[in-house]
């Protein structure tokens, strides 16, 4: 195991947290940096982990955190753009800024976290930042591992957490005929991932699409939840320009609760890929939607 620790920029959110869980139980040690770093919740006294204070738009700090790491994981996220922070500053120049101090840092591995489904052509933003995110990295570090999880569900979770609060409703209204399929996958899944890569035999594959063990239509899956939580309510099409229309209307709020970037992901499907690597490479069997919802969505 290298001397250095593997530093996670995005440490403290929802994915990194997994990913430094992870990485402390296949013996690493951990730099969590992250704008405002803290400790996870079931930290042990044993566990080698640090704290810094790192913001991808800041060179200074992002250079600090590296130095003396032995790889990096960039496991950021933005999800919705603000006046301070948008997607080009964070997942295109922070995403390439990291890979190339990281590859002048003399490292040798770099996990780059993405998404299923992005490209440069997309209309959203988000989508959009991501592809060129992408192709930041590997201009900065040819040899950078890419990891494109589907959507990402577990305990405390947004997505289920947003089904259930749709299952609340006398009735649910639907992405178009929620025909999209979805490939949700479990948070501690794709930390394992990370934690494979990052191991003594690092995959030959640079490119990984990460999906859960059912390729499942949106309809279906809010049924499946519904079951779960024993509610019964009506699905009801929504023709997608009522929903663009909706964005649109929502759009001056300063957290809107939809947006064009999520319209245009839930207008496709978001499901693995071919002639990429998937979890069958990296030796893990993915857990089922299905079997996890008693472990992420309480009952009443």
């Amino acid at each position: 195991m290298p001397d250095g620790p593997i530093t996670v920029l995005g440490g403290t959110g929802f994915l990194g947290r997994a990913i430094v869980h992870e990485l402390l139980e296949t013996g690493h040690r951990v730099r969590i940096a992250a704008r405002s770093p803290r400790l996870p919740e079931d930290v042990d006294d044993g566990d080698q982990i640090t704290l810094v204070r790192a913001d991808l738009r800041d060179e200074a700090s992002v250079a600090e955190a590296l130095a003396g790491a032995s790889g990096a994981v960039n496991a950021v996220s933005l999800y919705r753009e603000s006046r301070r922070q948008t997607f080009e500053a964070i997942h295109v120049e922070g995403a390439g800024r990291l890979a190339r101090l990281a590859r002048e840092a003399g490292m040798t591995r770099l996990v780059h976290v993405s998404g299923i489904g992005v490209d440069e052509r997309s209309s959203s933003r988000y989508v959009c930042a991501r592809a060129r995110g992408e192709a930041a990295v590997l201009r900065a570090f040819p040899k950078a591992t890419l990891l494109r999880p589907s959507v990402l569900f577990g305990p405390d979770d947004a997505f289920l957490a947003t089904l259930e609060k749709l299952t609340r409703l006398p009735a649910i209204p639907l992405f178009g005929r929620g025909e999209t399929r979805l490939q949700p996958v479990h948070v501690w899944d794709v930390a394992r991932a990370v934690g494979n890569v990052m191991g003594p035999r690092p995959p030959a594959w640079r490119l990984f699409e990460l999906g859960g063990e059912d390729a499942m239509r949106y309809r279906d899956i809010l049924r499946l939840v519904m079951a779960h939580l024993r509610r019964e309510h009506p699905l009801v099409p929504v023709p997608m320009p009522v929903w663009r229309v909706l964005a649109t209307l929502l759009s001056p709020l300063p957290s809107p609760p939809l947006t064009h970037d999520q319209l245009v992901l839930m207008a496709k499907d978001n499901i693995v890929g071919k002639d990429v690597g998937t979890f069958s490479d990296l030796g893990i069997i993915p857990r089922s939607l299905r079997e996890s919802l008693p472990n992420c969505l309480a009952t009443e």
